[in-house]
């Protein structure tokens, strides 16, 4: 029989096919149509163009300054991308589509053999089109590598605790498990140990399976994962005395325990970002509740205790949850690793959900469409200080056009389940949220466009030398360093980088004064400076302006023809 006579659980194998084939073409053909976003995006693609510019892979630098804030996983393989493809967007975002990917598929496959190949096809349409998992995987941050790796860590410890494993299979999933860990201390540090680890202790306390312990071959897995993850914090301690403390105790204990970086939240701060971040399928809750409490997936056969593979996907997302909100401090990406585990639950739930049920769904999906396009005018009259109102103008447009792709693929879900089944309508309901919840993503250029800084990157360039200074002065800019492949001198403030001007304050300017002696009496150099600043220093001092946008002013301090 030819493969694409043959079917896979129920559905034809062409169809699945032509389901992946759009699904890949909508997850990476997009990439590279956004310019990136500050802070985040450009401040990890621009540490990735320096590390692969100075030939350093050890001491992470940003801006020229030593910046000890997270490992340099998520930068090695974003460097290896320029390398390969050329330094861009598309290539800067390489690593989170390709981490969310690979979480989507270990997630596919630890619910195909727990609960059966149709679970494993539905846990892929129900990740891929959750909005907090598509997007993040379209974000250049570290959050969404971390995610991938531990979906990973959830997926290996699933395969390797199914009762039909063998001895073997059971250590290689185990090992591959210690082994996406080592890579998890090398993407966020000690995060990636601790949340796995946190995790299994709550499903022992919860299950008092503690023979389950004997099952994680530690020895040689703990061996694995020091292998994966302690030459480079060996390499980069021996090389910067300096890293241990600063990494350890303020980027880890500091930062859970306190308010020291004024990221602050409340204890609900993740709720509405869960809810709104699973949104497609929150009519499943009912449905992954009952899989948890039922005990679906467990097979007994000659155990005293047999592993509940609904309860551990269930404990990790509620336990990661908690942990989160207990935090000091909070930002959006940190509870992305719950969402694998809330997709595996939801692809068992919607396998074993009634068309009924599914009805309830797409009707409600229906309501929450409509209700979004009509209030979508309201996007048109916000305004603040750090997006002007047309910008608001212009993405209305498109935030009305994603409500009402979702409001279609409502009733196109409705339209097909009468007349091709379940499977078609949940593909086609998915694929639409895709589609939707992208175009939300891609109309944000409107704003990000702008934010990002890229059209005064032609008028820098004409002017901007090869060693000439480009300082930043009270400001620390995030995209343009990287669009113009040129790192920033601080001035005034350090802002983030205030460690590395520590260990190394010659390269940066500490005060105004310093600043405005070294514009007058030093070479030839190009200052970025916010409106305000640009209208209190050129009273000062003379400054030409090379370009300029509603949130930033380029000058330089010699006269140039053709400015604008």
């Amino acid at each position: 029989m030819p493969w694409h006579a043959t079917r896979v659980a129920g559905v034809p194998t062409l169809a699945v096919a032509l389901a992946v084939l759009v699904f890949a073409l909508a997850w990476f053909g997009t990439l590279g149509v956004r310019h990136l976003l500050g802070p985040d995006e450009g401040r990890y693609a621009e540490i990735a163009r320096e590390m692969l510019s100075t030939g350093d892979w050890v001491t992470i630098r940003y801006n020229g300054l030593k910046y000890f804030e997270k490992p340099p996983l998520h930068m090695w393989v974003t460097a290896i991308s320029y390398t390969l493809f050329g330094i861009g967007e598309w290539q800067a975002r390489l690593c989170v589509a390709l981490a969310g990917i690979a979480g989507l598929g270990a997630s596919m496959l630890a619910a195909a053999r727990w609960f059966g190949t149709r679970a494993g096809l539905l846990t892929g349409l129900v990740l891929a089109s959750a909005p907090m998992w598509n997007v993040a995987a379209h974000f250049n941050t570290l959050d969404m590598t971390l995610s991938g790796i531990m979906a990973c860590v959830l997926a290996s410890m699933l395969l390797a605790q199914h009762p039909s494993a063998t001895p073997a299979t059971r250590r290689n999933w185990m090992l591959a498990c210690w082994a996406a860990m080592g890579l998890a201390l090398l993407t966020k540090g000690l995060v990636g140990l601790v949340l796995p680890g946190l995790v299994l202790v709550v499903y022992t306390c919860v299950t008092r399976d503690l023979a389950l312990w004997r099952r994680l071959h530690a020895p040689a897995g703990i061996a694995l994962m020091l292998l994966v993850a302690v030459p480079w914090y060996w390499l980069v301690a021996r090389r910067n005395p300096e890293f241990l403390r600063f990494f350890f105790i303020h980027e880890h204990w500091q930062r859970y325990t306190s308010t020291v970086h004024a990221r602050k939240g409340a204890l609900w701060y993740f709720v509405p970002l869960v809810v709104g971040g699973f949104l497609p399928w929150l009519g499943l809750l009912p449905g992954m509740v009952r899989a948890v409490r039922q005990r679906v997936g467990v097979s007994g056969a000659g155990t005293a205790r047999p592993f509940e593979p609904a309860l551990m996907a269930a404990l990790w997302a509620v336990s990661i949850f908690v942990f989160f909100s207990l935090s000091g401090s909070k930002l959006p990406g940190y509870i992305l690793p719950v969402f694998p585990a809330l997709g595996i639950l939801a692809g068992v739930a919607l396998a074993r959900t009634g068309e009924r049920a599914w009805i309830r769904q797409l009707r409600a999906m229906l309501v929450v469409g409509a209700l979004g396009l009509l209030a979508s005018p309201y996007v048109a009259t916000l305004d603040s200080n750090n997006t002007p109102n047309a910008l608001y103008r212009a993405y209305a447009v498109w935030a009305a056009l994603a409500f009402a792709l979702a409001l279609v693929s409502a009733a196109a879900g409705l339209w097909l389940l009468r007349r091709r089944g379940r499977m078609a309508s949940i593909a086609a309901y998915a694929l639409g949220m895709l589609l939707a919840f992208s175009t939300a993503l891609l109309g944000h250029e409107a704003i990000g466009r702008s934010a990002s800084g890229i059209d005064m990157v032609g008028p820098i360039e004409r002017v901007l030398r090869p060693g000439m200074p480009l300082y930043g002065v009270d400001m620390l800019d995030h995209t343009l360093p990287f669009y113009l492949h040129h790192p920033l001198t601080m001035v005034a403030q350090a802002d983030e980088l205030s460690f590395g001007t520590e260990q190394e304050p010659q390269k940066w300017l500490p005060t105004v004064d310093a600043f405005v002696d070294a514009w007058q009496h030093g070479p030839r150099a190009i200052a970025l400076v916010s409106p305000q600043t640009f209208a209190e220093l050129s009273a000062r001092v003379p400054m030409h302006v090379v370009a300029r946008d509603w949130r930033r002013v380029a000058v330089s301090n010699f006269p140039i023809t053709g400015a604008r």
